[in-house]
């Protein structure tokens, strides 16, 4: 239907933005973090967008990235979850983290998420678990996926994510949490000049 819109933001509401187009304000439903970034500078904006039909409206939901905006689409597949949950989940994580936590069976961090029971973070983990991958978060968060991310991973950490989860592993069995343990081991990757497990797990550490 419509995969994205172009135009200026004419207002930042409490859960959503008016995007003008053309002459025409769209509401648009937005995760926090993406608002915080509409309120920041002026010009054009591209607003990646779902739209969500019911029998009583039509409700656009908008997204900063396509990566973003397919991890929404994922999250509408798992059953329980509707678009409100949905945003809830991206309001709290960035794509890039719900992976980690994905991945790494985290249904407590997970749960951490507005309107997300403990139940309810295990569906998500159990549906997601082959769709979401470490290698995927690793290589956005090098830089190599969409203009504006962080350039805190190395990219050769990212074409061997054995190598990460190792890392992750072997935290997780020091006591930290396995999602506090990935974003470490993310952060650690560009500050070694290898992918061997002992210094990706020296350099975690020292983040943590």
């Amino acid at each position: 239907m419509i995969a994205y819109l172009r135009g200026n933001v004419a207002e930042v509401e409490k859960d959503s933005i008016i995007l003008e187009c053309q002459g025409i304000g769209y509401r648009i439903f937005m995760p926090v973090s993406a608002l915080e970034r509409m309120k920041e500078g002026d010009g054009e904006r591209i607003v990646h967008t779902y739209l969500n039909v019911r029998e009583d409206a039509m409700l656009l939901y908008g997204f900063l990235t396509k990566n973003d905006l397919s991890v929404f689409r994922l999250l509408l597949g798992v059953s329980g979850v509707g678009p409100k949950a949905a945003m809830g989940i991206l309001s709290y994580f960035s794509w890039e983290d719900l992976s980690f936590a994905v991945v790494s069976d985290d249904a407590a961090a997970i749960a951490r998420a507005p309107g997300i029971g403990k139940k309810t973070a295990q569906k998500v983990i159990l549906e997601l678990k082959d769709k979401l991958h470490l290698q995927d978060a690793f290589e956005e968060k090098s830089g190599q996926g969409a203009p504006g991310s962080e350039q805190d991973a190395d990219p050769k950490a990212s074409k061997d994510p054995e190598a990460a989860r190792e890392a992750v592993e072997a935290l997780v069995a020091l006591g930290y949490g396995r999602t506090e343990a990935a974003k470490a081991v993310r952060q650690a990757a560009g500050s070694v000049g290898s992918v061997d497990v002992e210094e990706l797990l020296r350099a975690a550490l020292k983040q943590m």
